[in-house]
């Protein structure tokens, strides 16, 4: 079907149920890739056309922040309008939290934002857990199998850009389900499903490479008008707390120079940034630091076996499903510089050592003589594969076995000596090209992240190239060349708690309310036992707090699991490293204590004995008997006055008042729930008295420098009691 241009949504819409009719799944993808114009036009239509039946199928439907109480409200207000300003909000989650949404229209999602629709019934009810790998999958196959009177409508943001004479369309943050959509949509068309591809320009979107990049013949409809181009959904950074920065201090030692790294999004992912950049720029005082927590004393055979604490003479490559600004600083930093190629035989040659980014006459030959022990005759996709590479010279095409140029054919029988010496001779280029330092699938983050993307030059931009999560998920699928590219892969992820038998919980409770979802989290677990070399480190801080209650994140069972317990590997708290897998249960067990807050070691070593899970004559070792915050921040503090280890390492959109508030008012807010009649009298005692010099900046922040009622009067009170605890003022 020809491709249909429109400069206006609504009559795209119109459009869209002119060729689908009425019941009609929209899918949208991940996160930042929404065009919400579109979206609210199509959500409009239904919720006023009770006729029509539409589900929105999708995840990570993002939402402005909203205030809980006064307090908030006076720190959110002006974050919102210069963080947010001209974002448009999702209809469809507006309705969602009013419990509004008409009853024609159902949202189905596979992932939320962690822990933002716990509480709500209809969204834990239409959660679809499902792996990232197979959501178009079964988006196609609920069609095909249960629905074959619907249509499927998938519609995604894009950014255009004018590439060798054609115009050219790139997905940039979501090209994460592209390519699985080229696959399974032509099964909808021989059964006759109506199904559109609709792309919406939106040029504030980096343009990025890789399949990203797709002809207009790729969409069915594309709707171009500077109207509906808008600005991108920031998500500031949190702070790095210090059990982050020890937890990232601890991951940094287990990444092998040469390797490759994935990481998500948060706070965790800017720790081990953090860590790595200060391990690659600062290596004496990063191994002052390694000495004085004690992780090599503790972990050196780990650490010498699977990683180091050198500088990254190699640096890393990143095979990430989200990519996060976390890879900019590491790029800048100058570690994420190990490129990988598109071809197995060039992978091989490099990861080998015969082959540099110049191309040597012995390096071409040893690629050529790999080649023909496989495919005597090079094919047409081999030779595109070199081409892309810069193994051959731009300007060289393939035909009918044969290499040629304007003036020259050349066979591309490599038993031929003589074609292979021709080829060698004439044919070969002198340095490879398009390298890769990360493969990505989908990314959102702050709003300096996009600025650096788009700051990128054009060859800096190319090395990130956006591709399909079934490329980067899986191995499935150009096998060779992901496990050749892939080496010494540490695919680092987070989880909520871990159980003394290896059980991991990342987006579950035990009555089975979804705070997430698995997203791409079984598939990075996959890979990292089935290929050679790698390793996957999961991320747990130790405890948890809500109101007067501490918990352990270590737990001797729990009625739910992510990812089951003969898939454990390592496992790394700020207290330290498990390496679990292979273990039996018993050392299992002992070393999940050993990193646990010590003030639940006890009672986890109790418990593992009763059901004879540990010896009773096992005693934890002293050396892992201060896992106490206190004692955690002690050996952290001289080096964070020297302004390492700090709250924002990557920069943050807030400003200092804002970033002192937000710390001060949480902490705060925790004491209360511990101590509240304590609490209640300091803040009574602060609401009349004189408020120190110091104090001023946050106040006119918060609008509280001249209270006009008691009720201000309170909040002042509240603010005071607060940056004091908190040592501002």
């Amino acid at each position: 079907m020809e491709t249909k241009f429109f400069d206006n949504i609504g009559t795209c819409v119109d459009h869209v149920f002119e060729v689908c009719g009425k019941k009609v799944v929209l899918g949208l993808p991940l996160a930042l890739g929404k065009p919400q114009a579109f979206v609210n036009e199509v959500y409009r239509r239904a919720k006023a056309d009770p006729s029509i039946q539409l589900i929105i199928a999708t995840a990570l439907s993002l939402e402005k922040p909203a205030a809980s109480g006064e307090l908030e409200r006076r720190i959110l207000g002006p974050m919102a309008d210069r963080i947010w300003a001209g974002v448009p909000d999702l209809d469809y989650m507006t309705d969602l939290r009013k419990n509004a949404l008409p009853p024609n229209v159902v949202l189905k999602e596979f992932y939320f934002k962690a822990g933002a629709l716990l509480h709500h019934p209809p969204s834990q009810q239409n959660h679809c857990s499902s792996n990232y790998t197979h959501v178009v999958r079964d988006m196609v196959t609920e069609l095909l199998d249960e629905k074959p009177d619907w249509a499927l409508v998938y519609c995604q943001g894009v950014a255009r850009r004018e590439l060798d004479g054609r115009v050219c369309y790139s997905e940039s943050c979501n090209a994460d389900l592209g390519p699985d959509l080229k696959r399974w949509f032509p099964r909808l068309g021989r059964k006759n499903i109506p199904h559109l591809r609709i792309a919406v320009v939106n040029n504030q979107l980096p343009f990025m490479y890789g399949e990203a990049v797709n002809p207009a013949g790729t969409y069915d409809a594309i709707i171009d008008n500077p109207e509906y181009e808008t600005p991108l959904f920031s998500v500031p950074s949190r702070p790095v707390s210090v059990p982050d920065h020890a937890i990232g201090l601890n991951v940094s030692t287990l990444i092998r120079d040469g390797g490759t790294l994935q990481v998500g999004i948060g706070s965790l992912g800017d720790a081990i940034a953090a860590s790595l950049l200060l391990r690659h720029r600062q290596p004496r005082l990063y191994r002052e630091i390694v000495d004085g927590m004690r992780i090599a004393e503790n972990y050196q055979p780990l650490v010498d076996r699977i990683g180091g604490l050198d500088p990254f003479e190699q640096g890393l490559y990143g095979a990430t499903e989200m990519l996060v600004d976390t890879f900019i600083d590491l790029y800048r930093g100058g570690i994420l510089r190990r490129q990988v190629y598109a071809d197995p035989f060039i992978q091989k040659a490099v990861n080998d050592g015969l082959l540099q980014e110049a191309i040597t006459p012995d390096a071409a030959r040893n690629v050529l003589e790999a080649i023909a022990g496989v495919q005597p005759v090079m094919t047409a996709r081999q030779f595109d594969r070199l081409r892309e590479c810069g193994f051959f010279k731009p300007g060289l095409r393939y035909a009918d076995d044969r290499i040629m140029d304007d003036n020259d054919t050349f066979s591309a029988d490599l038993r031929d000596e003589e074609a292979k010496s021709r080829i060698l001779a004439e044919c070969v280029g002198d340095r490879l090209r398009n390298g890769i330092v990360a493969h990505g699938c989908f990314f959102i983050g702050p709003k300096r992240f996009y600025d650096a993307l788009r700051g990128m030059s054009e060859e800096a931009r190319r090395q990130f190239s956006m591709t399909g999560v079934s490329y980067v998920n899986q191995l499935y699928g150009d096998q060779e060349l992901k496990e050749l590219q892939r080496r010494d892969a540490r695919f680092v992820n987070a989880a909520m708690m871990i159980t003394l038998a290896g059980n991991i919980v990342s987006d579950a409770l035990a009555d089975g309310r979804v705070i997430s979802g698995v997203g791409g989290q079984y598939n990075f677990v996959a890979m990292a036992h089935a290929l050679e070399g790698a390793r996957l480190i999961m991320m747990i801080k130790s405890v948890r707090e809500g109101g007067r209650r501490v918990a352990s994140n270590i737990v001797f069972n729990y009625g739910y699991a992510t990812i089951p317990r003969h898939l454990r590997d390592i496992v790394v708290t700020e207290y330290g490293i498990a390496d679990l897998r292979g273990k039996m249960d018993r050392d299992v067990a002992m070393a999940l204590i050993q990193i646990a807050d010590s003030r639940f070691q006890d009672g986890l070593l109790a418990r593992a004995r009763k059901a004879g899970k540990i010896p009773v004559s096992y005693r934890i070792p002293d050396r892992f008997r201060n896992n106490y915050p206190e004692a955690l921040a002690d050996k952290l503090a001289p080096y964070r006055k020297q302004g390492l280890f700090a709250a924002f390492p990557g920069g943050t959109e807030l400003t200092a008042e804002e970033v002192a508030l937000g710390g001060a008012l949480r902490r705060f807010r925790q004491k209360a729930g511990r101590n509240p009649l304590a609490v209640a009298a300091v803040v009574a005692g602060r609401m009349f008295s004189p408020a120190p010099p110091a104090a001023d900046p946050y106040l006119q922040r918060m609008r509280l420098d001249h209270p006009v009622d008691l009720k201000e009067r309170l909040l002042r009170g509240i603010v005071l009691a607060a940056l004091a605890a908190d040592g501002k003022i």
